[in-house]
């Protein structure tokens, strides 16, 4: 008998970043109906990361990307200049080219479960609401001042940029609001996985080495989505710390690979990606 398909995670792949140059080679299926989900920072130059994206493409039988902060980066070194919306923009349009799935397709569904279980990636960023208790209720410029006094800004304060939103909070509100809309619109006896790279739920954010970098991942306006919208389980990356989680009961995959000085830390070493489920 042959194996059954599975559905199989990575993010935080840095491409980039010397040391990390190989590992999207090693993400291979196990079957011609395995599917990948991708949960941003796969690197900060627009061609590389569209470039290693239809590579996986082209192994996998379906591949579901959502952009994470690095991608949004405008970087001196990336021929393509574009920056703000217009970049998340781009990067969809030639994911299309691809055939790999965005937060702007059609939200695919799992063939493989014992019930509908939809696929939704979601691209939300984050409205610095995730405060430390001395910065609860203070004015952002608090918040950042705060930040910059211990020692952690966010390198997306200088390369991410949020035109035409008058800010990145104010960018994040309206992929909320989107993100709600289409969520809502799930059929009520489909489960959900949800996929980004911020993790929706704050939990997470607790091992962190600096409180204060919480501002710069997430928001608390997801924090009952994977209640409110069916989630069988919850998949994202950014804070390098790869690990399962739980909250309600809900299971939370950190997937992330992480820069060489944080996975060669690590007695497992390496991990370029996970399985998360397999079919029932």
């Amino acid at each position: 008998m042959g194996r059954v398909p599975t559905l199989y995670a990575t993010s935080d792949l840095h491409v980039t970043h010397t040391g990390n140059e190989a590992h999207a080679d090693v993400i291979r299926p196990d079957t011609p109906e395995d599917w990948l989900l991708v949960a941003g920072d796969v690197g900060e130059r627009l061609g590389t990361v569209v470039d290693t994206l239809e590579q996986l493409r082209e192994r996998f039988a379906t591949v579901v990307w959502v952009p994470g902060n690095h991608e949004l980066w405008t970087t001196a070194k990336d021929p393509d200049q574009v920056s703000g919306r217009a970049r998340y923009d781009e990067l969809v349009r030639r994911c299309r080219e691809i055939g790999v799935l965005t937060p702007e397709d059609e939200f695919p569904v799992w063939p493989y479960a014992d019930r509908p279980l939809t696929i939704a990636p979601l691209f939300v960023l984050y409205d610095y609401s995730w405060r430390t208790p001395s910065a609860q209720g203070t004015p952002l410029d608090e918040a950042l001042r705060q930040a910059r006094e211990a020692g952690v800004v966010c390198t997306d304060e200088y390369l991410m940029g949020h035109e035409p939103y008058a800010g990145r909070a104010e960018w994040c509100e309206d992929r909320l609001t989107l993100s709600e809309k289409r969520l809502a619109e799930i059929p009520a006896d489909h489960e959900t996985v949800l996929l980004s790279h911020w993790p929706l739920h704050r939990h997470p954010t607790a091992p962190l080495r600096y409180p204060e970098f919480a501002m710069w991942c997430g928001t608390t306006r997801t924090e009952d989505w994977h209640l409110r919208f069916r989630a069988r389980l919850a998949v994202y990356g950014h804070l390098h710390i790869p690990r399962t989680t739980y909250a309600d009961g809900v299971r939370f995959e950190e997937v992330s690979l992480g820069y060489p000085r944080e996975w060669r830390s690590r007695a497992r070493g390496p991990v370029a990606y996970r399985q998360v489920l397999t079919s029932d």
